[in-house]
């Protein structure tokens, strides 16, 4: 009830009516049943005005860290949170990664739209940065189709860092569903995960238009702290070139092909 009201009487008019968000691929959506959109992350505010535009009701997979906060202002934004349909989950890895999964698979199996990242953090630069396979084995688990979505200009209405949005408008691109079906069964082979990831970043590059780098986000943001610390004078850096010696990491203008890899 909480989220209907954030959305049609509190928040929603007002934030329609400041940053006139458009919206285009609104037919791609299912009208019923489970789906998962796979975003670009540029902002915080991505997991805001995706759900505002969308007449169904989405839920977000967002880090724990949002929802421990101390004091007044900590408790507000985890009922915000919580207010707007995002689920906690611990994305430090091992079981805990285990059980982020489940989380989504909870909200999929209750035939929910489940929002995610496959980028895992927001990108440091405005690029675009290597999946997380993560998507690829909710996906395949669940049964259900994936459809891209890029947010465009969030970055520049609230960018990492900047606490109150400046005022601008943003849009949303939501591309046709992704079908991988084919591929049923096939969710604990990592070779299969990575196609389905490759081709998932694939088309959210068409459709964002970003630069893709085949890196992960963090590790981008390790790098860029490193370069702070090391040379202060390249604080002001926007990016740090990918060394050519990390194999697996070059700069790419697309993803890896993502063709289906050999069953064998």
């Amino acid at each position: 009830m909480f989220y209907w009201v954030l959305k049609t009487i509190v928040l929603g008019p007002i934030l329609k009516l400041l940053f006139r968000p458009w919206v285009e691929g609104e037919e791609n959506i299912p009208p019923e049943g489970a789906a998962i959109f796979a975003s670009n992350h540029l902002s915080f505010s991505d997991s805001i005005f995706l759900p505002l535009v969308i007449k169904r009701r989405v839920t977000f997979l967002a880090k724990a860290d949002y929802f421990t906060g101390r004091g007044l202002k900590g408790r507000l934004t985890a009922g915000f949170l919580k207010g707007v349909g995002q689920l906690p989950v611990d994305r430090s890895g091992g079981q805990a990664s285990e059980a982020a999964l489940e989380t989504g698979l909870k909200a999929l199996r209750r035939g929910d739209l489940l929002g995610i990242y496959p980028e895992g953090t927001r990108s440091p630069d405005g690029r675009l940065y290597r999946g997380k396979t993560g998507v690829a084995r909710l996906a395949l688990e669940a049964h259900v189709p994936v459809l891209p979505v890029a947010m465009i200009g969030t970055d520049k209405v609230q960018p990492i860092g900047r606490r109150m949005p400046r005022l601008g408008r943003v849009g949303i691109l939501i591309g046709e569903p992704l079908d991988f079906s084919r591929y049923d069964g096939m969710e604990d082979d990592r070779l299969v995960l990575r196609s389905i990831t490759d081709e998932i970043m694939y088309e959210l590059m068409e459709l964002s238009g970003q630069e893709y780098v085949d890196v992960y986000a963090a590790t981008m943001k390790e790098r860029l702290a490193a370069a702070r610390r090391a040379k202060p004078s390249l604080r002001g850096a926007a990016r740090v070139p990918v060394p050519a010696s990390d194999p697996g990491e070059q700069p790419a203008t697309s993803p890896a092909d993502p063709s289906p890899p050999s069953a064998a």
